[in-house]
């Protein structure tokens, strides 16, 4: 008998251990006018418990390895079961030999239309289409895993880029926007598109060798560090000549634009010069962040 309890607690342990993410969900519906209903508390309950408690992968996260994230669902309006919102997703990875996290994921997803009947049941399968609510959150599942593993392992990512795009293709079936390639360059399927497209294959280069050769060795050699991150943000160079001003850029310095300006505003010498001339060519965007990199 005490060698089966001792199991069951092992096993209980380690279930409770399992799920690969620790994400934070809020929902907001204060532009409805509505905000203190009911629905909104349950909505908000059902998807952070489906998020948090689904297991998306085959492999076991200790409670430490969980990914922290965050999704912010704005509730614009609804009409019965009938919602219009949108969905900022965010998450961050620990830096090797620090107390410091930093963001991989920074989307915001303006196609998030939904219909939600409150306590309805949320089921993610893999291989079939359930619900625009449960694609959605599915799909930034998928690139928040996805891009942590690859800032962690070269290719690491790759299943979990599959499986986002494996829900772009079979939510396409619905009338929701954001699946298809006639909604944009700034759509779900824009996204999950240029990532697995060899035309970006420098994208995947620069988030291994910017976290994993990069932020992860500063701790024990500073220098090297900035140069490997001054080193990897030069990729972009060619992919930028390939496809100027591309979206997934964008993704990426939305994510890292702070980061990148403070971690070449201090600390061992390197060429700024380069690093600031090659910022302003792919990311103009944050011309005003690289005009502050000053040493």
């Amino acid at each position: 008998m005490r060698n089966l309890l001792i199991v069951l607690i092992f096993s209980f342990g380690f279930v409770g251990f399992s799920q690969e993410l620790n994400c934070n969900v809020v929902v907001n519906a204060q532009q409805t006018g509505d905000e203190n209903l009911q629905i909104f508390k349950t909505l908000e309950k059902q998807l952070k418990e489906f998020v948090n408690n689904t297991k998306w992968t085959n492999k076991n996260f200790a409670a430490q390895e969980r990914i922290d994230c965050s999704m912010f669902v704005n509730i614009v309006s609804y009409n019965g079961e009938s919602f219009q919102a949108s969905l900022q997703v965010q998450s961050s990875r620990p830096v090797f030999g620090s107390s410091f996290s930093t963001p991989i994921y920074n989307f915001n997803d303006k196609d998030f239309n939904f219909q939600y009947l409150e306590f309805q049941n949320l089921i993610y399968n893999p291989t079939q289409y359930e619900s625009n609510l449960v694609s959605v959150l599915s799909f930034h599942v998928y690139m928040i895993l996805g891009l942590d593993a690859e800032s962690f392992s070269e290719g690491g990512g790759d299943v979990y880029f599959k499986q986002a795009q494996t829900i772009v293709n079979y939510s396409q079936q619905d009338n929701y926007k954001g699946w298809k390639l006639s909604d944009g360059l700034q759509s779900k399927f824009a996204l999950i598109d240029n990532v697995l497209s060899p035309t970006f294959k420098e994208y995947k280069d620069v988030l291994y060798t910017y976290h994993r050769k990069g932020l992860d060795v500063m701790s024990s050699n500073p220098k090297e560090g900035k140069e490997q991150i001054a080193s990897s943000l030069k990729q972009f160079q060619t992919m930028n000549t390939r496809r100027p001003n591309s979206f997934l850029l964008r993704t990426f310095f939305d994510a890292k634009a702070d980061e990148i300006e403070q971690i070449f505003s201090g600390g061992p010498n390197v060429n700024i010069a380069s690093v600031k001339e090659t910022l302003q060519k792919v990311a103009p965007m944050y011309s005003s962040k690289w005009q502050n990199i000053k040493f």
